[in-house]
């Protein structure tokens, strides 16, 4: 680990200026940017395990996980080893596949609400076609999204969105046709009254909600008690459907994503991430009278040139494999907790004010006073105290993701010395923000 109190970037600052010559920003997602924490990017060289090496030489504890998939940590060595005898047999196929089949049945058997799915290649297209699905299945156009929540960047999805969105002060995106965001209604989320409402100004119009259960992309927000129950009872009673996006969650809060943890069941939920182990991956799945709509079984369209790939599906069949096994979640979710209540504890005895939880694997902190009940409270956090933090830690070896609006990850892979290592970093740089 760095013990430096500057980086060598030389070799990093030199690709990312070149890169900027031949991809908008330098990058291919706007968050790698770093430009919410006012710095450049460090450009990653290998990694393995807990561990992430920049092309420099730097070594880091990376808590951004490859923004989630790396749950049993980077390069899982079995899961390079049955990608690697998975590659004998070819990269794509363009057909149906016994792999299929077995991570479905992996998936139905873990996710409450999932009785069929269908796979696609990244959480924005899983989100994309569960909306599609929504609006034929209840014959209704409007939906209802929560401000800050993000589900990828479709069209209709693009309203006070969060995560990158947020991540660079942009409002909405230009280029989204009026027509198209109309029919997406947004609320507050943990603002039950706020639903209701909308409920009332539109009734017989709404095909349902879509939401993080638990809230990964204005940073890390908990539901508050009641919220998701008032939920899955208000579209209950109005003939709607609830979509979970558990692209971020599935799996990573508890086995059977959050769902699964907090005991309630939407109609249809969207998965991406872990069950890709890390290669790209996305999937939407719910009650089997719902899902029998999609093509070829019935009349609305979705396909993917790449869907159901044999070695993303052969990457997340091992690491579901992996996460079964006992104490696994029992494990993340003590040094989750850990690195998240002792972080929290050196901040405010260092004077500052924060607030901040976790859940599972997933762990988040806020530079401002609290509590975070949604992206409004989020918006209030200290974003030039959070860039210096950001800045003070990679200095010091760790790697936290370059956004307050991001959620923080942790994997099987970290070790209770890792977080010491990490608690040991923030206590230097949080005593001289």
């Amino acid at each position: 680990m760095n013990t430096n109190t500057s980086l060598i970037t030389k070799k990093s600052k030199e690709i990312f200026a070149a890169a900027q010559k031949l991809m908008p920003g330098g990058v291919s997602s706007p968050v790698r940017a770093f430009k919410s924490v006012n710095g450049e990017p460090v450009v990653f060289d290998r990694v393995k395990g807990a561990y992430a090496w920049d092309v420099d030489g730097n070594q880091y504890i990376d808590y951004v996980g490859t923004w989630g998939p790396a749950i049993c940590g980077h390069a899982h060595p079995e899961v390079i080893n049955a990608l690697n005898k998975a590659l004998e047999n070819g990269t794509s196929f363009g057909a149906p596949s016994l792999l299929e089949n077995i991570l479905a049945e992996m998936v139905i058997e873990a996710v409450p609400s999932i009785e069929m799915v269908r796979f696609v290649n990244s959480g924005t297209e899983a989100c994309m076609s569960v909306l599609r699905l929504m609006r034929a299945f209840t014959g209704r156009e409007k939906i209802i999204k929560f401000e800050g929540c993000y589900h990828g960047h479709a069209d209709m999805f693009l309203v006070k969105a969060g995560s990158g969105v947020a991540t660079l002060g942009l409002p909405d995106s230009p280029g989204v046709p009026k027509s198209t965001t109309a029919s997406t209604l947004t609320a507050p989320y943990n603002d039950l009254e706020a639903v209701k409402n909308l409920f009332k100004e539109h009734p017989d119009d709404i095909a349902g909600i879509i939401l993080e259960p638990v809230v990964g992309n204005s940073g890390f927000i908990k539901p508050d008690p009641g919220f998701l129950e008032g939920l899955r009872e208000l579209t209950t009673v109005n003939n709607a459907l609830l979509t979970f996006d558990e692209v971020m969650t599935g799996f990573r809060i508890a086995y059977g994503g959050a769902q699964q943890k907090l005991g309630v069941t939407p109609d249809l939920t969207t998965l991406g991430k872990v069950i890709g182990g890390g290669l790209p991956v996305g999937a939407y799945g719910g009650r089997a009278d719902i899902m029998s709509m999609i093509a070829p079984a019935g009349p609305v369209y979705q396909a993917g040139t790449l869907s159901g790939n044999p070695l993303a599906m052969t990457a997340g069949i091992k690491t579901l494999e992996i996460l079964q096994r006992p104490a696994t979640y029992e494990k993340l979710e003590e040094i989750t907790k850990q690195l998240n209540e002792e972080l929290l504890k050196i901040a405010k005895n260092k004077g500052h004010a924060v607030c901040g939880s976790y859940s599972g694997a997933m762990f988040g902190l806020f530079f401002t006073e609290g509590p975070v009940h949604n992206y409004s409270d989020a918006k209030r956090s200290d974003l030039n105290k959070f860039s210096r933090f950001h800045r003070g830690m990679l200095e010091k070896g760790v790697y936290l993701a370059p956004s307050q609006f991001e959620a923080g990850f942790m994997s099987l892979a970290h070790t209770f010395k890792d977080i010491e290592q990490t608690l040991a970093a923030a206590n230097d740089v949080l005593s001289n923000l």
